[in-house]
């Protein structure tokens, strides 16, 4: 594993997503904890979330995963509010019964110009994933 280095704690992190997405119904977040190559994200349950059937929707999980990943290359990259998805797959594994979602994020590779992370979603516990998603982010480019 590399050796990677936390820039931003869990403090930082919620006060930069918060002012970042001030402007959001639901905010991102917040991060609960924060070790070199991994979080833990969880966003609370809001009714806006379900789709028919009581299930948390497609759409607000890979919400999630995409705010997990970009969490945890902000904690090793630091305030780097232009890095951007340039990918994201997911695979739904089993329906999200409602409730707070929780994403355990890790970072598999960060480079110069691209990050990748593995984010595993769950609401119930985390033997009960409900998705699994691979996420790039592009980061954004230092001028020379």
């Amino acid at each position: 594993m590399a050796n990677w280095t936390i820039i931003l704690g869990v403090d930082e992190l919620n006060a930069l997503m918060g002012s970042a997405f001030s402007g959001s119904e639901v905010a991102p977040g917040p991060v609960k904890h924060v070790e070199p190559g991994r979080i833990h994200v969880v966003r609370e349950f809001h009714p806006s979330m379900l789709r028919p059937g009581e299930l948390v929707s497609g759409p607000t999980l890979m919400g999630v995963a995409d705010t997990a990943a970009y969490t945890l290359i902000l904690a090793h990259v630091g305030p780097e509010l232009m890095t951007v998805t340039s990918s994201l797959t997911i695979n739904f594994l089993r329906g999200a019964k409602k409730g707070d979602i929780h994403a355990d994020a890790e970072l598999l590779s960060l480079g110069r110009r691209n990050a990748v992370c593995d984010i595993r979603l769950w609401t119930e516990s985390p033997e009960r994933l409900a998705a699994q998603a691979t996420v790039t982010y592009a980061r954004a480019r230092q001028e020379a």
